[in-house]
């Protein structure tokens, strides 16, 4: 099938933690295999490799989507080969299928979807709005909650204890660097342009990506006080949950995008097992994942991606 390599382009854009990138793909002449690149691991802050296979599963959603938009059905099958856990899925591109708006609409917004670190307007997102992410969600098997007033207010006191217990581990501000300093990446990491303001209450849970950088020259500016925050659960916490995990994310995200939201992940009250205990509800069957702020904010800068002959592999 003509298009694949373009299929594995849309699939680079998705979101990964420090814009880490950790995948790979191998294009088949009926399809494309998805690998995690584990090479790319962040061993401070995911030690299990959960944040890097929910990345993975972002970019395989739009790898999904993107097959999809091209007007086929796709097949999908995680870890196909039980013995290769590096093997991540196996996307076959399927019988022609018309092309639905919505596909479309999900598939425009992939070049528009932006991590947002800065300030998001003080409005109200409508109660069908936040259906629409709810919906998303849940069409790749994943629960989104948004949080009521109590809760959010509990959930952004324990990402700020969580922040405070990751910037204290050993390694953290090690591998912080080797991700953020500028002229260490040049098609991965967090460039200047995407580290945003500082937040001058210092009360939403962002990663403070200028914390080696002192020398930035970074506004301080006064953040919505009143956030929407959701939080994503699996039903169960395997290395296929995760990349469930991942799968559902990238909708959630592009379907903002696409609704005209802007999104911003916030994984450090995740990374801290006593605080993701306290997000999760093993007896209901939802084990936290990732947490959203969602809200109505200025357009977010691109951050590097690398090229196609970085990431096919034979």
């Amino acid at each position: 099938m003509r298009g694949l390599r373009d299929c594995v382009a849309a699939a680079t854009m998705a979101p990964s933690l420090h814009n880490s990138q950790p995948w790979l793909f191998r294009i088949r002449p009926d399809g494309v295999d998805v690998h995690a690149d584990r090479r790319r691991l962040l061993e401070v802050l995911d030690p299990a490799g959960r944040e890097l296979l929910i990345s993975v599963g972002a970019a395989l959603f739009t790898l999904r989507l993107a097959l999809r938009a091209t007007g086929h059905r796709t097949g999908l099958r995680l870890f196909p080969q039980p013995d290769d856990p590096g093997f991540v899925a196996s996307v076959t591109v399927g019988p022609e299928l018309p092309v639905t708006p919505a596909v479309e609409a999900l598939a425009a917004a992939v070049v528009h979807r932006h991590t947002n670190r800065w300030p998001f307007a003080r409005s109200v997102i409508p109660v069908d709005v936040l259906e629409h992410l709810r919906d998303a969600a849940g069409r790749e098997g994943a629960t989104l909650d948004v949080a009521s007033a109590v809760s959010r207010n509990a959930i952004l006191g324990l990402s700020e204890v969580a922040d405070r217990r990751l910037r204290a581990r050993g390694g953290y501000r090690a591998e912080l660097a080797r991700w953020t300093l500028p002229g260490r990446r040049r098609v991965d990491g967090v460039p200047v342009t995407a580290i945003g303001p500082w937040d001058a209450l210092e009360s939403m849970p962002i990663r403070d990506f200028g914390l080696l950088q002192p020398q930035l020259r970074r506004t301080a500016e006064t953040f919505e006080p009143h956030p929407t925050i959701a939080v994503l659960s699996t039903a169960g916490d395997t290395e296929m949950d995760w990349v469930m995990a991942g799968q559902a994310m990238q909708r959630v995200l592009l379907t903002a995008t696409w609704l005209n939201l802007a999104t911003t992940p916030i994984s450090q009250p995740i990374e801290i097992p006593v605080v993701r205990e306290l997000l999760s509800d093993r007896e209901a069957g939802r084990w936290a994942q990732i947490v959203l702020r969602v809200g109505y904010g200025r357009p977010a800068t691109a951050t590097p991606r690398r090229s196609l002959d970085e990431v096919l592999c034979s």
